[in-house]
């Protein structure tokens, strides 16, 4: 299946869970919740995932750097500083938790499928072959990185 691998962007990958989630939460509505758990959890994750997105974007910004999810190749620099050292891909972490922000907000057990479906295709499809390129790229220096810092969280 490596057909699929760097073909479809990310964002596009996370709206068609988001769509998903939302038909499953359609079929089978989960149980009432309280509006201010409901409310404050959404919140919670909203702002972490922009956080994680807002940050990995800026570190790849800040070492001029290609953000394309589909041109790994055309990197030029090995990002490891700010919150590159909690987790090799926040932009994706950033993804996932605004995807369980969506299934908190939507409060059915199901929605969470979402999530779940985005970080393994997300894995196979984009994460894997982003590492092998970055390995050829940047050689022991990612070596060395992938052991220090974990691939998700």
């Amino acid at each position: 299946m490596r057909f699929l691998e760097l073909k479809i962007p990310p964002p596009l990958v996370g709206l068609l869970c988001a769509l998903a989630m939302w038909g499953l939460a359609r079929l089978a509505p989960g149980g009432a919740a309280a509006p201010f758990v409901r409310v404050l959890a959404t919140a919670l994750l909203v702002a972490a995932g922009l956080a994680f997105d807002l940050l990995g974007l800026l570190g790849f910004r800040a070492q001029r750097t290609t953000i394309s999810p589909l041109s790994p190749q055309r990197s030029s620099a090995l990002v490891t500083g700010g919150v590159y050292r909690v987790t090799r891909n926040p932009m994706y972490v950033g993804m996932a938790a605004l995807l369980l922000a969506w299934a908190a907000w939507l409060w059915t057990p199901l929605a969470l499928l979402g999530p779940l479906a985005f970080a393994l295709y997300i894995t196979r499809f984009q994460i894997q072959p982003e590492e092998r390129m970055l390995q050829r790229l940047f050689g022991e220096a990612y070596t060395h990185y992938t052991r220090r810092v974990r691939r998700w969280l």
